[in-house]
Parts: C-alpha cells; structure tokens; sequence
C-alpha cells in the first residue's frame, strides 16, 4: 500500500462537499446500520484535491451523519479512482454557488426520495449529457 491510500483523520469542517442534496431514506437506512459515533469504525471517505480546494468525492451521507452525531473528525483516504475530475468540477462549482462549504451546510438540505430524484440525480445526468456532447 503506499502512502496516498493510507487512511488517516482529519475535521470533517475542513472538506469541501460536491453534492448539493442528501437522501433522507439513505440517510436513516444507515444510521439505522452504523455507528456513527465511533467515526474510526467507518469507511474512510475519499478526498480529493481539486482547484486547489480539498473536496470528498464520495461518502456524502456517511458525513453527514458523523457531523449529525456530533463527531467532528472522520477518517478519509486519497481518493485513486480515475474520475470524471471536470464533472466534479462542475458539481464543486455548483455547491459553492449554494453556500454549501462544508459538512454542515447539508444538514437542512436531507430531501425524500422524489427530491433527491429531481434535485440532485437528475441534475447530474443532465450535466454528463452535457457534458458527453460537448466531448
């Protein structure tokens, strides 16, 4: 393993979200499954610097539901997966245009199911198409 898989902590205020909604029933299905309290047992969430701004690239709801805990550090991981880094540009782009800076800010933006579906889904396989075309 080298160096930028090792899981290590760091506060969880510190990381930029790229995702403008959370899911309420994904929320609750794993608070219902973890525990949230004891952050060390999670899965570490994946980072990723991008425009110079340290950003997770995944793991959202898991996030949200440490911070909801009141846990305030969150291991996390180098994220090494070959990603769509313009479309999580655009996603970055879009939560700072919010107000969405960190972890807490998606704590009043937990929707249901058909508006997450509207909200946050759609919105990201429009910006692919997009972006698909333009490629």
């Amino acid at each position: 393993m080298d160096n930028n898989s090792q899981i290590f902590s760091m506060a969880l205020l510190h990381i930029q979200p790229s995702q403008l909604y959370i899911s309420r029933e994904k929320l609750i299905a794993l608070q219902e499954k973890l525990d949230f309290s004891i952050a060390s047992g999670l899965p570490p969430i994946p980072i990723k610097i991008l425009d110079g701004v340290l950003m997770m690239t995944d793991g959202h709801t898991r996030a949200l539901g440490t911070y909801l805990e009141g846990v305030r550090t969150i291991p996390v991981v180098w994220d090494q997966d070959e990603l769509d880094w313009e479309a999580y540009q655009i996603c970055m782009d879009w939560c700072r245009q919010e107000g969405i800076h960190t972890i807490a800010d998606l704590t009043y933006r937990v929707v249901g199911t058909v508006d997450y579906q509207e909200k946050w889904l759609d919105r990201c396989c429009k910006m692919q198409a997009d972006l698909a075309k333009k490629r």
